[in-house]
């Protein structure tokens, strides 16, 4: 229950300043299509690699469930992207620096997706087919120069042993037959023989090994359109921000702005007790209700009624409340209201009247050790059931220079009480 008392107030919120949230999401959509506008066309083209071993040299790649091919294509994904590759292209393109490419693998392939955005169709589709032609290229003088490398390594090893095997075979011819060391220079001249048998062997097969760094299976073509700037994002994002900015203004104008417009923000402001809300409709038996309450609370006999704004009763058609019990009402109008008041009761014109003013009249009254019991919140006029003090004759104070404190004030009986209308002489 908590939370959707939360939620009605916040509802409550966006509804009064309906206006600047709306102002905000209108102005958001309307600077996000217009930045849409702004932003120039941007059209990607991608080119489609499939890669291939390219001899025995290639690491091993374990197969997983994402990659089961034997070629580690991550990590040619990085050799494609890498600085090399770029400026292979860039010198292909004659161009100095070309675009950025993006290169993707999708899973359980053996393919590499060259892509490469650009302002121009044209210039992206060519730069993607240079990235491409580029990586194979590099793939290829770097398959050849490392089967170069181990093509000479195993050279330089059967060389080594067929100096060993000529060393051998000289010693064999000074050794007696039968001995020891005959038999020893045997089994060693046997067994370089073997070594050399297969470094021979290894040097052929390196030799006869195909170089095929892989081969391009889809070419990239101009695209027809752009995939940037896209109106579901700008326009959708326009809207959000808007929202949230409308939201978050909304609440800040609503927590700068203390005016009273509900009986929640006179408890929230001002931390009175509110007796009664005559703001939404009337009920039956309401006036009745809120009278009990006010005879019920009031400490003493004499009740200081006080109205914020001070012309709250100017439009009030206030019929007369008989309540047949010892309490005496007093308006403000004489200056002696004011001190004889036992208790005071704040009629708050919701809408009206600021919390600051609400304070500075309960500070005023503070002062005068006057308490306050309450308060009746209404729209745009006193409320009916609000006991008024008949018209009577008495000389008013003129022209009284004071602090602005002093309350005018004179007592009746609330059973004989009858509301003064507008312009009546007091």
């Amino acid at each position: 229950m908590s939370s959707g008392t939360d939620l009605d107030e916040h509802l409550s919120l966006l509804r009064r300043r309906w206006l600047l949230l709306v102002g905000c999401v209108v102005f958001g959509g309307t600077a996000g299509l217009a930045l849409m506008r702004l932003t120039p066309p941007s059209y990607t083209a991608t080119t489609q690699v499939l890669v291939m071993p390219v001899g025995s040299q290639e690491p091993a790649n374990p197969v997983t469930s994402r990659q089961r091919e034997p070629l580690n294509l991550d990590t040619e994904a990085q050799v494609a992207q890498s600085a090399v590759v770029a400026t292979r292209a860039a010198r292909a393109l004659g161009v100095g620096s070309p675009e950025p490419v993006e290169v993707s693998v999708p899973p359980n392939s053996a393919v590499l997706w060259i892509s490469v955005t650009a302002s121009d169709a044209t210039v992206a589709a060519a730069q993607s087919r240079a990235y491409a032609q580029a990586y194979l290229t590099n793939r290829r003088e770097s398959a050849l120069a490392a089967l170069t490398d181990q093509q000479r390594a195993v050279l330089a090893k059967l060389k080594q042993v067929n100096t060993a095997i000529d060393t051998v075979i000289k010693q064999l011819g000074g050794l007696p037959k039968g001995g020891p060391e005959h038999a020893i220079a045997l089994q060693r001249q046997s067994v370089l023989n073997r070594q050399a048998a297969g470094l021979a062997l290894k040097y052929d097969a390196l030799r006869t090994v195909a170089v095929t760094p892989g081969m391009v299976i889809s070419q990239a073509a101009p695209p027809s359109a752009p995939v940037a700037p896209s109106l579901p994002l700008y326009l959708g994002t326009g809207l959000m921000a808007g929202l949230l900015a409308g939201s978050a203004a909304a609440y800040a104008r609503d927590r700068l702005d203390r005016r009273l417009r509900t009986a929640a923000d006179v408890e929230r402001l001002t931390g009175l007790p509110v007796l009664g809300d005559l703001s939404s409709p009337r009920e039956p038996g309401v006036a009745h209700e809120l009278a009990c309450a006010v005879v019920a609370t009031c400490p003493g006999k004499r009740l200081l009624v006080k109205a914020l704004p001070a012309d709250l009763h100017d439009s009030t058609q206030a019929d007369p409340v008989a309540v047949n019990l010892p309490l005496t009402v007093l308006d403000g109008s004489d200056v002696r209201d004011l001190s004889r008041a036992d208790a005071a009761l704040l009629l708050i014109g919701l809408g009206r009247v600021t919390s600051d003013r609400v304070m500075a009249a309960v500070r005023r009254l503070d002062r005068h050790d006057v308490p306050i019991i309450g308060v009746v919140t209404a729209t745009d006029a006193l409320p009916s059931f609000v006991p008024l003090l008949e018209p009577r004759t008495h000389t008013p104070l003129g022209k009284l220079v004071a602090t602005g404190e002093l309350e005018v004030a004179e007592t009746t009986p609330m059973h004989a009480m009858h509301p003064r209308r507008p312009g009546q002489p007091t």
